[in-house]
């Protein structure tokens, strides 16, 4: 019976290394369950094959805490050549029902927010991404101090 206990872990690590192959930069930072309007958080990418295509994520976790169906985005990216990109987005967050969508078997989900695909990084140097959040409660113009519920704030970048 140990040999097989021992074969089942030892399949199940390597199903669950195999699946992440793509990954080429996944790194997280904590915002502490609390994300402030001012919070921006930045990652500085590695050097990427400029002949390669991409995708990029926002990865988010948050839990039960995080009172809002939508989660909204402002994410820049700084080129070598200094040259910033930035886009405005918005992700939904929750079900109808208002459980959380993402992926765990908690109360702390993950979303893997698509955010760009098919990207490659032609110039030499460095690029970092900046993201922060935009959230506002409607009618309000005055944004939401501070987004509870977000634990961490990832940005993970895959193979084509």
């Amino acid at each position: 019976m140990k040999i097989k206990n021992s074969f089942l872990f030892l399949l199940l690590a390597l199903v669950v290394i195999s699946c992440d192959k793509k990954s080429v930069f996944d790194e997280y930072k904590s915002v502490d369950n609390s994300w402030h309007k001012d919070t921006i958080v930045s990652f500085k990418l590695p050097q990427l094959d400029k002949a390669k295509k991409y995708d990029l994520f926002v990865n988010i976790r948050n839990n039960n805490d995080y009172p809002y169906n939508n989660l909204f985005l402002i994410v820049s990216m700084e080129q070598p050549n200094k040259k910033v990109v930035v886009d405005t987005l918005e992700y939904q967050m929750a079900n109808p029902d208002g459980t959380l969508m993402g992926e765990g078997f908690s109360d702390v989900k993950l979303s893997k927010l698509l955010y760009k695909e098919n990207v490659s990084f032609d110039l030499k140097g460095d690029y970092t991404v900046k993201i922060q959040h935009a959230n506002r409660q409607t009618g309000k113009i005055v944004g939401v101090e501070s987004l509870k519920g977000v634990t961490d704030v990832g940005f993970r970048i895959e193979l084509k």
